[in-house]
């Protein structure tokens, strides 16, 4: 869906180079996440594969075509949800979905249905100046899907919101991906990239530092070890068990047979953890 090779870019009026002969590729179908700090060079990249900056130099190939050889109808195959809301103030809700919607070919005609999906419903004619930020953020997340777009482009798509509405925007999330769309995700919220993304990359200073599934970095980058707390003359004990040797380990197997253990787990890496080893740098 999407194969950037040596991409560069700097802009212009601060010639800051924000984009150095990266390399990418995003398939059909997957969730793939941009991981870094703020200014690491994830929106600039989006942005460019987007049409939002040009003069690039390098390659950026989407739905199998050069980037700078679309024309207006890449945007009905896009949907983009950037982390400030861009929506109009003065229009209610629906208001807002009925005329954005009108843009698109394939706009699927009902806005009350969106808008129940991330619980506006009731605010359906509540001008949008009247929002708060997360309901600015869930409006502007389902104005991005309502064209049903083979590809999409969500920048922090949780921030603002509380668990409760943030587990309703990964939740349809997910569903797009089991829709088979394609979603490039950029965001510094590493939680998130865990729960939904299929690969990601690390990414500082506009450099891709690593790139592989949150599953596979976690258990290599991880302590090959079980943590295992348990009760021992009335407190609580932890203990560590090298994993390798786990079956054949005595004190392990005397542990469990004891009756008293209150939890066991083992020590896979966060790709917080993961990030700040191999980047030598913080997520803020």
């Amino acid at each position: 869906m999407i194969r950037v090779r040596d991409l560069n870019f700097t802009y212009s009026k601060t010639k800051k180079k924000a984009v150095h002969d990266m390399n990418f590729d995003i398939h059909e179908g997957e969730i793939f996440g941009f991981l870094g700090p703020n200014g690491a060079g994830k929106t600039t990249t989006q942005r460019l594969i987007i049409g939002l900056l040009r003069n690039y130099s390098g390659n950026i190939e989407v739905l199998g075509k050069e980037r700078n050889q679309w024309g207006k109808d890449f945007y009905e195959q896009i949907g983009v949800a950037f982390d400030f809301p861009n929506l109009y103030a003065k229009l209610t809700a629906k208001e807002n979905l009925q005329l954005i919607g009108a843009y698109y070919k394939n706009f699927i005609g009902n806005p009350d249905a969106l808008l129940d999906q991330v619980g506006l419903l009731a605010d359906k004619d509540v001008r949008v100046e009247n929002f708060s930020k997360g309901m600015k953020m869930r409006l502007n997340f389902i104005r991005s899907i309502m064209h049903n777009p083979d590809l999409l482009f969500f920048d922090e798509p949780t921030s603002g919101l509380d668990p409760v509405n943030s587990h309703i925007i990964k939740e349809i999330i997910l569903q797009q991906k089991k829709n088979n769309k394609t979603i490039f995700l950029t965001t510094h919220n590493m939680t998130v990239a865990e729960q939904l993304c299929d690969r990601v990359a690390f990414i500082v200073e506009g450099k891709i530092v690593v790139t592989g599934s949150p599953k596979d970095l976690m258990i290599e980058h991880g302590k090959r070890i079980v943590k295992v707390e348990f009760q021992k003359n009335g407190k609580l004990v932890g203990q560590d068990f090298d994993l390798q040797s786990i079956g054949s380990n005595r004190a392990f197997m005397d542990v469990l047979k004891s009756g008293n253990v209150k939890t066991i787990h083992s020590c896979e890496a966060s790709l917080e953890d993961i990030f700040i080893k191999l980047t030598g740098r913080n997520l803020v």
